[in-house]
């Protein structure tokens, strides 16, 4: 099998988001959609839209989001779109916030290892292609969030985030057995993949490497330096290679951030993907200037 390509920068400038978007050699078709995260209240590690502002413009793309399933500012339409207003996306950008208003999209997953349909908001009928565009860092439940976690949670609905946490059962909720979550958001960005088509595009930007998500209203500073930008075509082997960086830094803060990873298993959302077939593990990496 060919391994995917992942192309890699140092240079964490703006630009760099489009140098690398380019080099996939790949264009985003119609009505796009570029999933970011809005950042929770508080929250200081998140990207902000002034660095997003480039690639955004450049793919002629509308923001988008949708709300959480958890206790915030962002949990509910109305609030959501408040924090959207104040931290400038809104203002700045095209905005969709995807699942303001049911009914969600239901898609099926018939090969999931351990969910066979996920919800997303009712608005994604509008796009033909997406941009993700993730923040890699950790996650106090996931391990580490990127490319995968934005197409599963990230793109969820509120009521199929909650369906994700909870592996199937959104009575369970947030305190589902922790391999059969991270199962669930790896079926759930399958699905995601295959109602595009394939017509996605992925951006990891590894900077303010937080051990926490920017979903963290109270999170830590971060605890490594900054390290680049990366851009592919698998979601899989993008978020492989983020977790090899890491791994193979000498940066102080390393243990700390591989402490998160593998005390919530994050590694088994990537094994659980590419086995189901939705990227590779193997990958070029293609270090530009």
């Amino acid at each position: 099998m060919e391994k995917s390509k992942v192309y890699f920068t140092k240079d964490l400038s703006s630009h760099s988001l489009v140098k690398l978007l380019n080099l996939l050699d790949k264009e985003l078709v119609g009505n796009v959609a570029v999933k970011i995260h809005s950042g929770e209240e508080g929250n200081q590690n998140y990207l902000r839209p002034d660095y997003l502002k480039e690639i955004i413009e450049y793919v002629h793309g509308t923001v988008v989001e949708c709300n959480t399933a958890y206790d915030g500012e962002r949990n509910t339409t109305e609030k959501h779109i408040k924090l959207l207003e104040n931290h400038g996306w809104s203002t700045a950008f095209k905005l969709d916030l995807l699942d303001a208003t049911g009914p969600d999209i239901e898609l099926d997953i018939p090969n999931g290892v351990r969910i066979k349909k996920n919800f997303i908001g009712k608005d994604f009928d509008k796009y033909d292609s997406m941009l993700i565009v993730s923040h890699f860092k950790g996650h106090p439940m996931g391990g580490f969030g990127g490319a995968l976690k934005q197409l599963s949670i990230g793109c969820a609905s509120s009521y199929g985030k909650l369906y994700i946490h909870g592996a199937g059962d959104t009575k369970v909720g947030f305190d589902a057995e922790q391999d059969s979550f991270l199962e669930s958001m790896a079926d759930a960005a399958g699905s995601v993949i295959r109602y595009f088509e394939g017509k996605i595009l992925y951006i990891n930007v590894m900077r303010n490497l937080s051990v926490d998500c920017d979903c963290c209203a109270v999170a830590e500073d971060p605890c490594m330096k900054d390290i680049g930008i990366l851009a592919s075509t698998d979601p899989v082997a993008i978020d492989q290679t983020c977790i090899d960086l890491i791994y193979n830094s000498k940066d102080p803060g390393r243990d700390h951030f591989v402490e998160r990873v593998e005390t919530r298993h994050g590694i088994h959302t990537i094994e659980t993907a590419a086995k189901i077939g939705y990227g590779s593990r193997e990958y070029e990496l293609i270090e530009v200037e």
